[in-house]
């Protein structure tokens, strides 16, 4: 049988998992949410959020995965039986978040295109067109969306396929770097503006007038499914990697910097967009047209230079958007890697990737036909397919396995289990009692809201 596949090196691990967590989440979600949420309050709770909840079950998934050394499907069962359905949670969102997910990836390689196009003149630029009217002409040429997934969704099957150290490990050392640097480059342009400033005093100004009421349990629920996106928490993503560490690995020091990593960038996101937003008049609470349709409009009134700066935003955001999808297509690779191991046969990774690949390609032209609702086939609950998939995902699987990897490690395996784990070679179990009583009591209650605000949320209910 052959041996399971492990790091090349820590700093090659903490690379991909905050690559993994440093995708859209950041880079489109949360300067799109931050807006619609009220700028300060939203990043308040983000991070107590990160801190509280994100931490805490990000250490028990990189437990549980060293632990049992299996990927979300079978780690859980390997723990005691009648876990195993907890195991088919992380395998669903994965599955389902990433058919909508390669549709916003094909938009990224899209912009990325079209503004390199502005660069050297060429007729598939965006030629000075509407943003509003290039984008809904985008979203509504299906063969053209359907295209631009199946390429994202392609490389990131090839990148999968390499392998853990040769591919996925390889390919964070090499483009998380290059992500960091873009971004800076995007800030200080954005920063110099003509009234940038305002859009910092959005972010970092204290305003609680949202908190009224019930207001708090809205903002709650949309930060919180922002972790989660942002994290890879509750896809099984973070678990998978667990299970590739070796033992030497201090897991308490790499779930604090995984978390500090993802949000330092999902605020220097905030950083890139907001000045900008507000510099050009523009409205922060557009919502997800925050990145294709305001931003497209800022780099066209940015002159000759504009061109440029759209280029690199977008070629920015197609790599954290990689980042991402290759971890999440890594998860239902990794159970059926598992799989064929405890039956004693070595598994194609190529066949897995490819097999994956295009059964979630197939789900992601059903979904870019779709685009965002516009078409005529069913949309359950009035939800278009984006969104349906959305909800099943991030705004339900992904909390509730999340939930009940809080309660298996809080309160039933325990802290004993859990420092016997952690102290492995020598390691400290640092902010033992913190993580206890978040693992028990805050991340459990934490994301029961956070489900309620996003049942509350997609369908309209107006609970509050």
């Amino acid at each position: 049988m052959k041996e399971k596949e492990q790091w090349g090196s820590h700093i090659g691990f903490l690379l991909a998992s905050i690559g993994a967590a440093v995708g859209l989440g950041n880079l489109w979600g949360f300067p799109y949410k931050m807006g619609v949420s009220g700028g300060f309050a939203f990043l308040m709770i983000y991070i107590l959020l990160a801190i509280l909840v994100g931490f805490v079950t990000m250490t028990a998934e990189l437990v549980i995965g060293r632990k049992t050394k299996k990927g979300a499907l079978l780690a859980y069962r390997d723990l005691k039986k009648k876990y195993a359905f907890v195991g088919w949670l992380p395998l669903l969102a994965s599955l389902f978040f990433l058919s909508f997910y390669v549709s916003l990836g094909g938009y990224c390689i899209k912009y990325a295109v079209a503004n390199f196009g502005d660069i050297i003149h060429a007729p598939f630029g965006v030629g000075g067109a509407d943003p509003t009217a290039y984008f809904e002409a985008f979203t509504q040429n299906p063969l053209a969306v359907s295209i631009f997934a199946i390429i994202f969704m392609a490389i990131t099957v090839l990148v999968v396929m390499g392998g853990v150290e040769d591919g996925i490990e390889k390919f964070s050392t090499i483009t998380i770097p290059i992500l960091f640097a873009l971004l800076c480059i995007v800030i200080i342009r954005s920063l110099t503006l003509d009234g940038a400033m305002e859009g910092v005093k959005f972010m970092f100004q204290p305003d609680f007038s949202v908190f009224k009421g019930t207001g708090w349990i809205s903002i709650l629920s949309v930060a919180g499914a922002q972790m989660f996106f942002s994290l890879s928490l509750g896809f099984g993503v973070i678990l998978t990697y667990g299970s590739y560490l070796p033992d030497d690995v201090d897991i308490g020091q790499s779930a604090l910097i995984i978390p500090a990593a993802d949000t330092v960038v999902a605020i220097l996101a905030g950083l890139a967009v907001m000045p900008a937003v507000f510099s050009m008049g523009m409205a922060p609470s557009s919502g997800p047209g925050l990145l294709f349709m305001t931003l497209q409009g800022v780099f066209d009134k940015m002159g000759v230079f504009g061109p440029f700066f759209g280029f690199v935003l977008y070629l920015l955001v197609l790599i954290a958007a990689l980042s991402s999808s290759i971890p999440i297509l890594e998860v239902p690779v990794a159970a059926y890697l598992d799989h064929k191991a405890e039956k004693g046969e070595t598994g194609s990774r190529n066949r897995a990737a490819i097999l994956f690949g295009v059964l979630v390609g197939i789900v992601a032209v059903v979904i870019s036909i779709d685009g965002l609702g516009t078409s005529q086939l069913p949309h359950p609950f009035g939800l278009s397919l984006l969104d349906l998939f959305d909800f099943l995902s991030e705004g339900s699987l992904m909390p509730l396995a999340s939930f009940f990897t809080c309660i298996i490690v809080g309160w039933i395996l325990g802290e004993d289990w859990l420092e016997k784990e952690m102290t492995k070679n020598g390691n400290p179990f640092r902010f033992r009692r913190f993580t206890m009583i978040c693992l028990k009591y805050v991340a459990p209650v934490s994301m029961l809201l956070i489900i309620l605000g996003q049942v509350n949320t997609f369908f309209s209910l107006g609970l509050f």
